[in-house]
Parts: C-alpha cells; structure tokens; sequence
C-alpha cells in the first residue's frame, strides 16, 4: 500500500489529533493540577470514542510517521517524527484587568475546603449544655424544655447515654438527678423505645467506659436496676439485651449484676430507689400514711388530675401496688367513693402513671387479705368480685387475674377458719413473748393450743413479725427457735417452715424492706444454732422453684454460711452472742477442761458449756476433750462428750465436726503423742458405738 501523501493524514491520525486537543483545551482552563495527577499513563481509546480519563492531565503517546511508538515533549513539543506543539502558545501569559476582552473566569482560583457539619455532633454539644445546666440547676422541667425545644428526637438514644455516661463520672448527687430525669422524660419527651436503645448504646460502650471509670460495670448495672424498678425499662430488656452482647464484653457484665444483685432474690427495688440518697427517704410507713391521705383527701374533692400528681410525687414507682391495694379497700369502706375510685384507678392505668404489673400486685394482695377484711367488711369478697370484673371489662386489669376456681368446699371453709383462729392466737403469744421474754412460758401456750400440724405456720408468723422489729426481737426469734426445736419442734417443721417464709418471699419484701436478706440471716443462723443442718438448706432449695426469690434466699444463706468465721458473725448478726473473741472462747473451753478433769463433776462441766452461749463453737470442746484425753490418758472426757450429747448439748453436727478436725491434725499431734493415731481410733469406735457420731 503506497504511503500517504505529505500533508495527509490517516483517520488513526485524525484521531489522536483530535483527543490530543480535548484534552489541551481542558487543562487551560483548569487551575494548577498537583504532580501526582500529572504522572505518565499510557491510555488508548477505541476509534470514535473518548478516551476514559478525559479531564485529567497525562501525557499520551504519539505515532511518528515511521509507525513507531515516541513520547511526546512537554507541552506536546516537538520530536523526531512530530508535528510540533498541538497548541502555540506563548511562553508565559499575563492577564490584563484592563484589557477591553478580560473575563474573571480567566483568573487563576483554588478551591477552598469547608467543613462539612455533622447534625449529630452538633446535637451532641448541644445536649452537653442542657446536662451540665441540669446539674447545676436541678431543673427537670428547664431540661426537659430545652431537650423538647432542640428538635431531632431521632438521636434521643445519644441523650440517654450521654446523661447517664457523664452522671457515672459524678457523685451520687448527679446519679440521683439523672434517674429522676429519665423518669421525667419517659413517654413524655423520650420514648420507652429510645430508651432501650440509648441502654443499649450504654452497654455496647461499656468497655471503653470502664478505661476511665473503674467501677463502670457496677454502676451501669446500678443505673438499668434503677430503670427497671421505676419502670421505664421492661425487666424483658435485660434478657434480650444479653442475647445481643459478646460473652467477654464488660456489658453481658453489667447485666449479670443488675440480674443477680439487684433483680433477682434480694428484691432490692427500695434499696436501689435510695442507692444514691433517693428523692423519699421515707418510711414504708410514712409512705403509707400519705397513700391513705392522698386517696381520702381524692374521694372527699373527686379532683383525678391533682391525685395522679400527687402519686406521682410520691416517687415510689415500684409501690404503686399499694395505691391499687388502698384505693380498692376505700371503695369497699365507703360505697358512694366506688365510682370515683374506679375513675382514678382507671387513669393512672391509661396514663402510665401505675403499670399493669403494679396494678395486678395490688388486686392480688387485696385477694389474700380478703378474710381479714372480711372482719371489719362483711361484703368484701363479693365486692371484690365486682371490682374485678369492672376492673376486667374496662381493660385496665389483665383478664388473666380472674380467679377461674369453683367455690370452695365446706371442709376446705372449715380448715381455713380453724387455721384464721389459730393465727390470731400465736399473734397476740408471739407478742406477749417479745414483752416478756418467757420461753418456757410461750412454750406452755403454744402446747395448750394443741395444734401441731401447725407448727411450720408459727414458726412463718414468727419470722414474719421478727423481721418487722428490731435487732432484739430477731435475736429472740433465733433463741426461740432453738428452745422449740429441743422442746416440741421436730426439724421437719423448722424445713416446713422456713419453706413456707420462701415461697412467699417477694409478699414478705413488699412490707419489709431488705425482706430477702434477713430471711437468708435466719436461716444461715438456724444451721449455726444446729436447728437445722447444711443438707436441709438444699431440701428446702428444691422445693422452691428455680430462679425465684426464695431460692436466691437459700443461696445467700449458704455463701454466708461458708464464709470464714461464719459462726461468730452470725451469732451476733443481731447483737446477740457473748461477745468474745475465738481466743477468748478457746481458753475458756480449755478451763473448764482442766477444772473438769481435775474435779470429775459432769453437771458442773455441762453448765459451764452450756454458760459458754457459743454453740456453733462446740466442735472445739469435742476437739480439745479429746486432745487432753490423748494427753492425760483420762478416759473421763469421753465420759463428758457422752453425757453433752445425751443431754442435746453437744449436737451429732458438732460431735463430728470435733472428730474431723482432730483427725485432720493426726500428724502433728503425733509428734509429742506418738500414739495419737491408735488413741483416736479407739475414741472413735467408742463414739460410734454409742451413736453421737457420724463416721468421718
């Protein structure tokens, strides 16, 4: 094929030509590229199309007319084979502002970068100011304003965990001021929504939190109790919010001890509402007196919106089942105040000011006092009924409350008196025995009744007003438990009992505050007394239902139990017990030893046991007894543990528990007795022949 002819060009030319001169004019009209933009690239472009990076600076590669590849000069200048600049131009151009054919859009520019603004992080300044105003101020009703005013309830959730997140790092004050603010803002401001996820923020965040907080995980397990008792987290948060967090992630922490020590057994809804010095630092009491007031004062002017007020202003969400519970009993009192009643029962509902489960506690507790009541209110259980179901049609009561149950039988009517009579007579002796402090006294009353399937019922009723005194009147409940259980008590009605006191362990916590560990007290008290032993804690245990609070109780009681010097502690849990130090106790038992192996009186040698007051102790007596038998070589102190466990001084516990420990001390004490082991094995068979030991 015959070259072309000079001055020609082939279409592949024309082309190049062509992208050649896209591309210059684009760069003469755009401000000054940096260098890494102006790098060599070899780019080719299909025919009749643009090549793909058009409007960047590069260099592209040219034909000479020889066919082969060059690269071009700077600026497209010249080469061998080229056609010189695609564009002449001058060397430098100056711009003249005078000039008749200037344009402005000539002038070289830069582009100025500006801040993009983050509507979040604008939001979370914000929302800083209003939370260091409201701790400054104790304002709620400012900060709830300012926060309603700020628009952008989107990122509410960012709220709550910034509150909560600068209250951690605070005093108990803010703490305090920020869980009264939540409560504000529940459904009004924020929604029950916003505030999972805002907790949840706050869980997820947990590890970086603790980097600064050093107690991150109890106080964030502290802040979502506190949510859950005064109800504007569902307690269904916690076990959701765990399915959602990795295993080794400070936040499935911070769920565990809100579940464990807060939620669970131990009941601790007033002790976490005062956690941080909370807004009532009332009584239960006096929280029941301005219940009783406020519904009178309601049924006297019928004004509903001033009565929510005041409930509200009580601040004791999670005692609301005694408004429900008053309310009811006033409407039953005084029948023209029915309507009015229902009226406010039914708008607190609506409101959110008393939740469902508050409002069904309430009916519940009134259904299990209905026979007392039923003294003072002839009518009260058909009134009841009626209540229930008017409760039931207008949908502020869960249909799942009405009581499905037939009438009773006569037979279960007649028991159920019998047992109403029996309850107030051990009353008014457990009364009497709290003034008095006569056992033998409480004891000659208690047969006169004649009544012993009902001893698990006294030993509940006794625990019960215990717990409702003073220190003194449970260390007496403790001392008598001891005295009934030697006199006309068997163990089967102390496991019956306290059996009885767990199952209705979350009633009992209710009226009581800290209802749960003074229970766990008693019983941990009742195996240092010997009343009962370690296994029964376990048979009680499985006749409670797993997870509850009674059975949380039972745990408690045996961490107490195996704690070092349980036994000394718990004697004087209540300021009971002898006072004295363990060394104390050790050189009186070794007194009375010697005075006893010297004088052989037996009786004299039990009394001074007996005088020591320090049951739970004994297994040292049977220790050192049989130390200073090896000793001596004097058979007498076998014959003093023989007549300690004849006469239930010295329990089969404690009697074993001595042997253990001596048996565990064998090799020492073979080294200034050298026949201890021989002398041991004899005292033991001994023992066992004579059935005050269980083999060790």
């Amino acid at each position: 094929m015959a070259a072309p002819l000079e001055g020609f060009l082939t279409d592949e030319q024309r082309e190049v030509l062509k992208v050649a001169t896209q591309n210059t004019e684009i760069l003469s009209s755009s401000p000054k590229s940096p260098s890494w933009l102006t790098s060599e690239h070899q780019i080719k472009a299909p025919a009749g199309e643009r090549a793909p990076n058009v409007g960047i600076a590069v260099r592209h590669v040219r034909r000479s007319h020889s066919g082969k590849f060059v690269k071009v000069k700077k600026d497209g200048g010249g080469g061998k084979g080229t056609w010189g600049k695609l564009l002449d131009t001058d060397g430098d151009t100056h711009i003249d502002r005078n000039d008749p054919n200037y344009d402005s859009g000539e002038e070289p520019y830069q582009l100025v970068g500006s801040a993009v603004s983050d509507p979040l992080d604008e939001y979370k300044r914000k929302v800083a100011s209003i939370i260091d105003e409201y701790f400054t101020t104790g304002d709620v009703d400012l900060a709830s304003s300012e926060l309603r005013e700020l628009g952008s309830s989107e990122y509410h959730p960012y709220f709550i965990k910034r509150l909560v997140s600068m209250a951690m790092d605070r005093h108990d004050k803010e703490k305090e001021m920020t869980s009264v603010l939540l409560s504000a803002l529940y459904s009004d401001v924020i929604s029950s929504t916003q505030i999972k996820q805002g907790f949840f923020m706050l869980l997820e965040s947990a590890d970086d939190l603790a980097v600064d907080i050093l107690d991150t995980v109890e106080i964030l397990a502290l802040f979502i109790a506190r949510a859950v008792v005064d109800d504007i987290l569902p307690p269904a948060f916690v076990t959701r919010a765990k399915k959602s967090l990795p295993e080794s992630s400070k936040g499935l922490q911070v769920l565990q001890t809100a579940e464990k020590s807060y939620l669970s057994a131990p009941h601790h809804a007033e002790l976490v509402e005062r956690r941080w010095g909370g807004s009532t630092h009332i009584s239960v009491e006096e929280v029941k007196k301005k219940i009783s007031d406020l519904l009178r004062e309601y049924a006297e002017s019928g004004d509903t919106s001033e009565a929510c007020r005041c409930i509200r202003q009580l601040g004791v969400a999670f005692f609301h089942h005694e408004v429900v519970k008053r309310a009811l009993v006033l409407a039953m009192e005084i029948r023209a105040s029915e309507p009015l009643i229902l009226k406010l029962l039914k708008e607190a509902s609506e409101e959110g000011l008393i939740s469902s489960s508050q409002m069904v506690k309430g009916f519940a507790r009134l259904r299990e006092s209905l026979d007392d009541l039923a003294l003072d209110i002839p009518s009260a259980k058909s009134l009841f009924k009626s209540l229930v179901q008017l409760a039931v049609t207008d949908n502020w009561l869960d249909s799942s409350f009405v009581n499905s149950n037939g009438d009773v039988s006569v037979k279960e009517a007649e028991d159920d008196e019998k047992l109403r009579r029996y309850k107030e007579e051990i009353t008014n002796i457990i009364h009497e025995y709290f003034l008095s402090d006569d056992i033998p006294e409480l004891i000659t009353s208690l047969e006169d009744l004649k009544s012993p399937e009902y001893n698990p019922v006294f030993l509940k009723k006794l625990i019960t007003l215990a717990m409702d005194r003073k220190n003194r009147e449970k260390e007496m409940a403790s001392v008598l438990l001891s005295a009934l259980h030697i006199e006309i008590f068997s163990t089967q009605d102390i496991v019956d009992g306290f059996t009885l006191l767990l199952e209705s362990a979350e009633d009992t916590a209710l009226d009581i505050l800290d209802a749960s560990n003074e229970l766990a007290l008693f019983l941990a008290r009742a195996v240092i007394d010997d009343v009962l032993a370690p296994l029964n804690l376990e048979e009680i245990g499985n006749r409670l239902a797993p997870n509850c609070n009674g059975s949380e109780t039972v745990h408690v009681a045996q961490s107490l139990i195996a704690a070092r010097h349980a036994g000394e502690r718990l004697l004087r849990c209540w300021g009971g017990g002898t006072g004295w130090a363990v060394e104390d106790a050790k050189d009186k038992i070794v007194k009375l030893l010697e005075e006893y192996e010297t004088g052989g009186v037996v009786g004299e040698a039990c009394q001074c046991i007996r005088d020591l007051g320090m049951p739970f102790f004994n297994h040292e007596v049977v220790k050192k007894a049989l130390v200073m038998a090896m000793e001596k070589k004097n058979e007498r102190m076998l014959d003093l543990l023989q007549e300690c466990y004849s006469e239930g001084l010295i329990t089969t516990n404690q009697m074993t528990k001595g042997f253990g420990r001596v048996k565990e001390g064998l090799d020492d004490l073979a080294l200034d007795i050298p026949d201890a082991e021989d002398k041991f094995k004899v005292y033991y068979e001994h023992a066992t022949v004579g059935g005050w030991l269980v083999p060790v």
